[in-house]
């Protein structure tokens, strides 16, 4: 067994579909394939969602712009409309269209994932659909059904036990050698919908892969492999032939959109090889993900992430910041699910820096500023540099205004406006 997972980017047009049919030919092993949403879709979906709450008419305009650029890319491929890809289409489509009718309910996290998940439904049944008619025999399952997780929306904890017995289930009863998947959903033992975080796919890739004790996975991009740096920034970026397991969890963690964080850890309990390879070139090296942490590149690495917002807290007593206040401090960032991405504190201040994305942030802050004196600034960046130098941190904070540094052994963190 060999597992492909393909990203958004890889199934962003016909064109890079039919790319996807050319890859999954050439492979002549039983192939496990995990599909994300085409293109921007799931950032669509979110921004759809946003206007549902809001009950705003826009919603409607943009609920039409995701269905025509679906029907764009099913036209191309299918060029007879009796083919029944458009009848399973118009279904997902309309019962999108339902839910914007109704009125969404008090849990944000569980209208998310009904919602937000059908990006990769149709995706998923437009590939699998556009495989058949390549010739290659191919049965869609619906993660819902295999992938089982508990009820925490928007960051579903996978039940391993009952996950693994349905898909050995699943490949035992097969009826072809390649299988078509959703990365980043499940379900719940009562038939709701969850999604496992944010470019989950990769997650959703390491667990079948893990499970079925495949000879390796493969991460299809539209990059070369795993890069020094983001190539759209910094042109001179060089591709990484091979990191270790543990350099690629502290990367991800950084913020590099390369790997979901989650996908290591199921891949080196059984030593299974991780490949980042590129569609547009898939006779390329790509970025060898495996084995010990000495093998691993010593040159700086730089991760950026931009829409940082930086606050700071006060006891409004000038009592000290000590471990029962971090407590009720992170329990509200729990309730909020905001990740804290960089946190510094002295005798009586806490300073915390983190994505200022999603409806919960200004929330966040009110609630805090209930027992704190609350300062923040916004549009900030973090730039993390792994194996640092100082010319690296030099070239990166030059004529920027340095807010925060910190420096650990291997890595340095610089807020800048």
């Amino acid at each position: 067994m060999i597992v492909y997972k393909f990203g958004g980017a890889s199934v962003s047009s016909a064109s890079s579909i039919k790319s996807l049919a050319g890859i999954v030919k050439e492979c002549k092993e039983e192939l496990f394939i995990v599909i994300s949403a085409f293109g921007k879709t799931t950032n669509n979906l979110e921004a759809l969602l946003s206007l549902w709450y809001k009950n705003s008419d826009k919603r409607f305009s943009v609920y039409n712009d995701i269905v025509g650029y679906h029907y764009n890319i099913i036209s191309k491929l299918f060029p007879s409309v009796n083919h029944h890809v458009y009848d399973v289409f118009s279904e997902l489509t309309l019962n999108i269209e339902r839910r914007l009718h109704d009125v969404p309910g008090d849990n944000y996290d569980f209208e998310y994932d009904q919602l937000v998940s059908y990006g990769e439904l149709i995706s998923t049944r437009i590939v699998s659909a556009f495989l058949e008619t390549s010739g290659l025999k191919n049965q869609w399952a619906d993660a819902r059904s295999w992938l089982k997780t508990d009820d925490t929306f928007r960051e579903g904890k996978v039940n391993y036990i009952q996950t693994e017995l349905n898909i050995k289930e699943l490949v035992r009863t097969r009826n072809s050698n390649i299988y078509v998947t959703q990365g980043f959903i499940g379900g719940t033992a009562d038939g709701h919908t969850t999604t496992l975080g944010r470019e989950g796919s990769d997650y959703t890739a390491a667990i079948i892969a893990s499970m079925l004790d495949a000879v390796k996975l493969v991460v299809w991009k539209d990059v070369p492999g795993i890069l020094t740096a983001d190539p759209l920034f910094f042109p001179e970026a060089e591709k990484l032939d091979f990191i270790s397991y543990r350099e690629a969890i502290e990367l991800s963690f950084y913020g590099a959109k390369v790997i979901h964080p989650k996908t290591i850890k199921p891949l080196q309990n059984k030593n299974i090889p991780l490949y980042v390879k590129s569609f547009l070139d898939p006779g390329g090296s790509g970025t060898l993900i495996q084995g010990p942490e000495s093998q691993s590149p010593i040159r700086p690495i730089v991760i950026i992430k931009r829409e940082q917002i930086l606050v700071s807290l006060t006891p409004r007593d000038f009592s000290f910041v000590v471990e029962d206040c971090l407590s009720r401090i992170f329990a509200l960032f729990f309730k909020y699910n905001v990740k804290v991405n960089l946190i510094q504190h002295s005798a009586i201040s806490f300073t915390l820096c983190f994505d200022n994305k999603g409806p919960f942030v200004m929330r966040l802050l009110e609630e805090l500023g209930i027992e704190f004196r609350v300062l923040y600034n916004e549009d900030l960046e973090l730039i993390t540099i792994r194996h640092y130098t100082q010319d690296a941190i030099k070239k990166h904070s030059t004529g920027r205004k340095l807010i925060v540094e910190q420096r650990s052994r291997t890595t340095a963190m610089l807020v800048v406006s």
